[in-house]
């Protein structure tokens, strides 16, 4: 699979197998994205690589880095410092984002009023984790 950002700028491949297939509604990944939800897809590190650029991190909160075009502020990847070896790249930076379709729901607890999870995936009020 390839993806990359809005502008072109930064370019990625992931070349194995996804681990996971998510939404988030938590408030941080809402204002990230400037949206009420953001998918993500995990993906182990060794299966990732940049082809093109090179994103900006920034920590949005402790033990967080996300990754994201400098030119066009596209997001593109989320990884925690307590998880080594994985991250999560956001669904629609692919350039297939149906072939990755989701399987359950993160942070429901904070999902906004107006924007109601619908459907049968299982939603968890915080992360899978606990």
């Amino acid at each position: 699979m390839e993806g990359g950002c809005l502008c072109g700028d930064v370019r990625y491949v992931v070349e194995g197998e996804v681990v996971s297939s998510g939404i988030c509604h938590c408030e941080t990944c809402r204002r990230v994205a400037s949206a009420p939800r953001l998918p993500f897809v995990g993906v182990k590190d060794s299966c990732f690589r940049y082809i093109r650029g090179v994103p900006v991190d920034y920590v949005s909160s402790p033990g967080v880095i996300r990754s994201f075009c400098g030119r066009c502020g596209s997001p593109l990847t989320y990884r925690r410092e307590d998880a080594p070896g994985e991250r999560d790249v956001m669904t629609v930076s692919l350039d297939n984002p149906n072939a990755v379709p989701p399987t359950f729901h993160v942070w429901a607890s904070e999902a906004l009023d107006w924007d109601p999870i619908t459907g049968d995936l299982p939603r968890y009020p915080r992360s899978r984790d606990g």
